[in-house]
């Protein structure tokens, strides 16, 4: 954080122990993801996939902070990493049925790009916000961007 914001680590710390201060119960959620690494050797995004992180309970203390920093991120961004993989299945099935043209080209991170001849355009749309948004059920309503352009730059 202090490379990043060009700030000393001293006030990279501070503004880090202000953030949980004001947001206790991510901080405590944190600590919960890392006592469980240590215990199980393991965490899981929603659906159950694991990451092994054996590297947690290192008498080495860089070690075992990179491990806790796996730790904490992996329920995050692999549960992100799960619902775009079975959005794009979901839609790819979907595409398919319906003997579409349009072609799913890449994903990024949260994002898909497509190839739709325009009479298929704002049914494909209808098609992959379902999909992202019904992906995994949570507690609060995942609402999708959805942008169409003559190319990428044009639809950002």
């Amino acid at each position: 954080l202090s490379k990043r914001l060009g700030i000393s680590r001293g006030e990279a710390s501070t503004f880090i122990e202000m953030y949980f201060r004001q947001y206790s119960d991510v901080k405590r959620f944190f600590d919960e993801i890392v006592e469980r690494a240590k215990r199980e050797g393991y965490v899981e995004t929603l659906l159950g996939r694991r990451r092994y992180v054996p590297e947690i309970n290192s008498r080495n203390r860089n070690i075992s902070e990179a491990a806790s920093r796996v730790a904490i991120n992996t329920p995050i961004q692999g549960t992100a990493a799960d619902l775009i993989k079975k959005a794009m299945v979901d839609i790819d099935s979907e595409v398919e049925r319906r003997n579409f043209r349009s072609r799913m080209l890449i994903q990024v991170h949260d994002e898909l790009v497509f190839e739709t001849p325009e009479d298929e355009c704002a049914e494909l749309q209808l098609l992959v916000r379902e999909a992202m948004e019904q992906a995994i059920s949570f507690d609060v309503p995942l609402k999708v961007n959805l942008s169409t352009g003559t190319n990428w730059e044009e639809a950002h």
